[in-house]
C-alpha cells in the first residue's frame, strides 16, 4: 500500500454568528500518494468547506478542531507564515467559478506569472519559462497569453486555472467542481488532461464534485459528505455500483449518465442544515428507526475497504427468497414454477423482475407475498423466516396489487369500503380511523374523496382508475414492500404512463420498496434499480439495471433484450 501524504483526523469546522453552525462533523479519511479521492454530496454538504480547510483559508470566524497532517507534519497548529510555506507549494487547489477566481484586469501571463512570484524563487527568466511550459501542459496556445480572463472560454479558463494551481509543482492537488457549466466535450477534455497531468507529474488529487460522471472517470476511492457528516467511503466502482447507504443510492439515482434510460427521481425532502442530534439523514431516510432520530451513528467498517455511518450496517434487505421451489400438478404432467429462485428486495429499492409469459414470475410474487406457500426453500421479511404465514396481513408488511384491477377488487363494494377493507380485517383503528387513512390512501393515488365519489360502486370505475384504487387499498396499510404484478398491462398507453409515473412518485416520497413484474423491457428500463430475469422458473441473470442492459451475459437475456429493442 502507498505512503499516506495527506490524513485527516476528527475535523470539526463551525461557523461562529448568532447562532453558531457547525458545518463538518467529525472528519476523518486518508490521502494517499498518487491517489485520487473523490468527494460527492448536494451543495451545502460542507465540500468546500473542507476544501478551504486542507488549504488553511477559512475565513476567521471558522472556529476549527481536529488535525490535517501532510505526511509527517500537523499544519492545523502551525502559525500562518508557516502554514504559508505549504499552501500552494505542497497543497494547491483549483477553485470553482473561474470567472470570479481570476482577475479580470490581469492578463493570462500575468496571473500565472504572479504565481510563481509569489511562491517560488525563480529568477524572471525563469518565471517566464514556466509560464509558457505550463500554459502548454494544460493546451493553451501560446496566443492566448496576453488575453484577459473574459475573451476565454469557460473551458479556457478551467485549464488557466489548473495551470496556476500546479505552477509550484504541489504533491497534492485539490480540485473542486472541475466541470461545473461546461459542455460534454469540455467536461471530458478536462478529466482527461487532469488524468495526464497526474500520470506525468505523480501528484495525488481530491477532487470535489456533484457530477457522478466525473467522480467515476478520475477518482479511486470516494468519500460521500452530507449535512458536514461523512455517511460512506470506499472504492470508487463498488460504491457507484452497489452503495451501502441511503443517501448515496439517493445521488446515484439522481444522475441521468449512470442509467441514461431511467427515469430520474430526486431525495425526497430538504436537507436540516441546523445543528441538532442523531443521524443528519433520519428525516429523509426509508429505514430510519427510532435510534437515527437519538444518537449520530459511528463510521464503522463494514468489509476489508468499505466504511458507512449507519445505525442499520447500510442499506437493509426487507425481503428476501432463498432456493424457492415451486411445484404444480395437473392430471398430465408436473410443472416446476419456481427452481432455486433466489432474490431480494433492500429497502426504497425498485427491483423487476423480467421475462415473458409463463415463466414463473407471478407464482414467486406470490409466495413472496405470503399468498402461496413454496414447496421448498424459505421466504425472509425484515430477516425473520415467514415460510407459510401471510406476510400481507399486517401494518408495515407486504401488499401486492394484482394485474386484472377488475377481478382483483369486489365490484359491487363502495371505493370507501374497497380501500378500508384491508384495515378492516385487520382490525385496525376505530371506523372513524379507518375512514381517515383510506381517504388519505385515496389523495396519495390522485383520485377524489368527495362524498358523491367515495360512495360510487367499483364497478362503474374505468380501468385506471381501478387500477388505482387497488394501489390505494395497498397502500392504506403502509406497507414496507409493494409488489406490483403487471399492474399497467391492461391499459392503455397513455394511462399506463401516468400509472408509472405517479407510482414511482409515491415510492419516492413515501419510501417503499417495490417489487414491479413485467415482461414490458421498456418499462423496466426506466424504473430498476436492480433487475432479476426469469426464464422456465429459474432466474438466470441478476444485476445492476444499467449493466444488465448494456452487457447481458445469460443467452435468454441476450435474446429477450434483442426482441425487445427491435420493436423500436
Amino acid at each position: 500500500m502507498s505512503q499516506s501524504i495527506l490524513e485527516i483526523k476528527n475535523l470539526y469546522v463551525t461557523y461562529k454568528g448568532e447562532e453558531n453552525f457547525r458545518a463538518l462533523n467529525n472528519i476523518s479519511f486518508i490521502l494517499r500518494q498518487g491517489e485520487t479521492l473523490g468527494i460527492v454530496g448536494e451543495s451545502g454538504s460542507g465540500k468546500t468547506t473542507l476544501a478551504l480547510t486542507l488549504m488553511g483559508l477559512l475565513d476567521k470566524k471558522a472556529h476549527i478542531a481536529g488535525e490535517v497532517w501532510y505526511k509527517d507534519q500537523c499544519l492545523s497548529d502551525l502559525p500562518e507564515k508557516e502554514r504559508e510555506q505549504y499552501r500552494w507549494n505542497k497543497i494547491s487547489i483549483v477553485f470553482q467559478n473561474s470567472l470570479e477566481v481570476l482577475n479580470p484586469v490581469l492578463t493570462i501571463y500575468e496571473q500565472i506569472y504572479e504565481c510563481l512570484q509569489r511562491h517560488t524563487s525563480f529568477s524572471r527568466e525563469q518565471m517566464d519559462t514556466k509560464v509558457y511550459e505550463l500554459l502548454q501542459r494544460v493546451g493553451l496556445k501560446r496566443q492566448w497569453v496576453k488575453a484577459y480572463p473574459h475573451e476565454l472560454s469557460g473551458g479556457m479558463r478551467q485549464r488557466v486555472l489548473i495551470a496556476m494551481a500546479l505552477s509550484c509543482e504541489p504533491d497534492v492537488l485539490i480540485v473542486d467542481e472541475p466541470t461545473t457549466a461546461l459542455d460534454a466535450m469540455g467536461k471530458r477534455e478536462i478529466m482527461d488532461m487532469l488524468l495526464n497531468l497526474q500520470q506525468e507529474q505523480g501528484f495525488s488529487m481530491i477532487v470535489i464534485s456533484h457530477e457522478m460522471q466525473v467522480i467515476a472517470q478520475l477518482t479511486q476511492r470516494v468519500g460521500v459528505l452530507y449535512s458536514g457528516y461523512l455517511l460512506e467511503e470506499g472504492p470508487t466502482s463498488s460504491v457507484l455500483k452497489e452503495p451501502m447507504h441511503t443517501y448515496t443510492r439517493g445521488l446515484l439515482s439522481s444522475a441521468p449518465i449512470l442509467n441514461p434510460y431511467r427515469d430520474l427521481w430526486g431525495i425526497a425532502g430538504e436537507m436540516h442544515r441546523e445543528n441538532r442530534q442523531g443521524c443528519p439523514f433520519y428525516s429523509r431516510c426509508n429505514q430510519s428507526i427510532a435510534l437515527c432520530k437519538e444518537e449520530t451513528p459511528r463510521f464503522k467498517i463494514i468489509s476489508a475497504h468499505r466504511k458507512v455511518a449507519c445505525h442499520r450496517g447500510g442499506i437493509v434487505t426487507l425481503l428476501k427468497a432463498k432456493n424457492v421451489k415451486k411445484q404444480y400438478v395437473t392430471e398430465n404432467r408436473k410443472i416446476q414454477a419456481c427452481k432455486n429462485c433466489r432474490l431480494e428486495i433492500k429497502a426504497g429499492e425498485t427491483v423487476v423482475l423480467l421475462g415473458q409469459s409463463g415463466s414463473g414470475k407471478t407464482t414467486l410474487a406470490s409466495i413472496l407475498g405470503g399468498l402461496l406457500a413454496p414447496d421448498e426453500g424459505d421466504i425472509y421479511f425484515q430477516g425473520e423466516k415467514v415460510n407459510g404465514n401471510n406476510v400481507t396481513s399486517k401494518i408495515g408488511g407486504v401488499q401486492m396489487v394484482f394485474q386484472d384491477p377488475f377481478s382483483a377488487i369486489n365490484e359491487h363494494f363502495t371505493i370507501l369500503e374497497a380501500v378500508e377493507e384491508p384495515l378492516h380485517i385487520m382490525k385496525e383503528g376505530t371506523k372513524e380511523e379507518r375512514k381517515r387513512k383510506a381517504i388519505q390512501a385515496l389523495c396519495d393515488v390522485s383520485l377524489p374523496t368527495t362524498p358523491g365519489f367515495l360512495t360510487i360502486r367499483c364497478h362503474q370505475l374505468s380501468g385506471g382508475q381501478r387500477q388505482r384504487v387497488a394501489i390505494a387499498r395497498s397502500l392504506v396499510t403502509h406497507p414496507k414492500v409493494l409488489l406490483a404484478d403487471e399492474i399497467s398491462s391492461m391499459l392503455d398507453p397513455s394511462t399506463q404512463a401516468n400509472l408509472l409515473r405517479f407510482l414511482k412518485g409515491l415510492q419516492n416520497e413515501k419510501g417503499f420498496s417495490m417489487l414491479y413484474i413485467t415482461h414490458d423491457i421498456a418499462v423496466a428500463q426506466k424504473i430498476a434499480d436492480r433487475i432479476y430475469i426469469m426464464y422456465q422458473g429459474e432466474i438466470v441473470e441478476e444485476g445492476n439495471a444499467w449493466d444488465l442492459f448494456s452487457n447481458p451475459k445469460h443467452n435468454y437475456t441476450k435474446k429477450l433484450l434483442g426482441e425487445g429493442l427491435a420493436r423500436w
